[in-house]
């Protein structure tokens, strides 16, 4: 048996460490660029989030010919983390059998408004803006279009809505 001369354990050498050096490359790059090639096309495949209706109110209770401000929190899931929100809904009813829900936020700049009850309209305190009670059209002031109605129902006594949270400061209702 004799041994391999020097010039040939050197071209093994090297074609060992070519192949072990470009391995080491793919891998590398597939560990740094399949999560940024997920990352950048996640938008395309998410699922839009699921709205279920929540319970704001009994509805023999509500006050009929008076808007009723409800609060409640919203529960929020981002990934691992878990939050909550105070939200605001408007109630409206004349018969006490179909409603009106109105989002708590003034399309102006997102300001919460209140009801002015001598006067019967919704006034929002930042800039003045006024909106009926009953469609929440814009009777005054800045805000660019009337308040956002929230789909609602009655079952078994229970309102239920939507809720939707929509930009403020446009024209258009975007949803958010």
């Amino acid at each position: 048996m004799s041994l391999p001369e020097h010039g040939e354990v050197q071209v093994r050498r090297r074609t060992f460490l070519r192949w072990a050096s470009g391995i080491a490359a793919a891998m590398s790059a597939a560990l740094v660029g399949v999560p940024s090639l997920l990352a950048f096309l996640a938008p395309t495949f998410r699922r839009p989030a699921k709205k279920d209706w929540i319970k704001v109110a009994q509805a023999d209770l509500v006050e009929i010919e008076t808007p009723v401000k409800v609060d409640f929190v919203e529960p929020l899931n981002d990934a691992w983390i878990e939050s909550r929100a105070l939200r605001t809904i408007w109630l409206y009813t004349e018969d006490g059998e179909r409603f009106t829900a109105f989002n708590g936020t003034c399309t102006h700049l997102g300001c919460s408004y209140g009801y002015d009850a001598s006067r019967k309209l919704f006034v929002c305190p930042c800039h003045q803006g006024v909106f009926d009670m009953k469609t929440g059209a814009v009777l005054a002031g800045p805000p660019p279009r009337a308040l956002d109605p929230l789909p609602v129902r009655v079952v078994d006594g229970e309102v239920q809505v939507i809720l939707r949270q929509f930009r403020p400061g446009v024209a258009e209702r975007i949803e958010v």
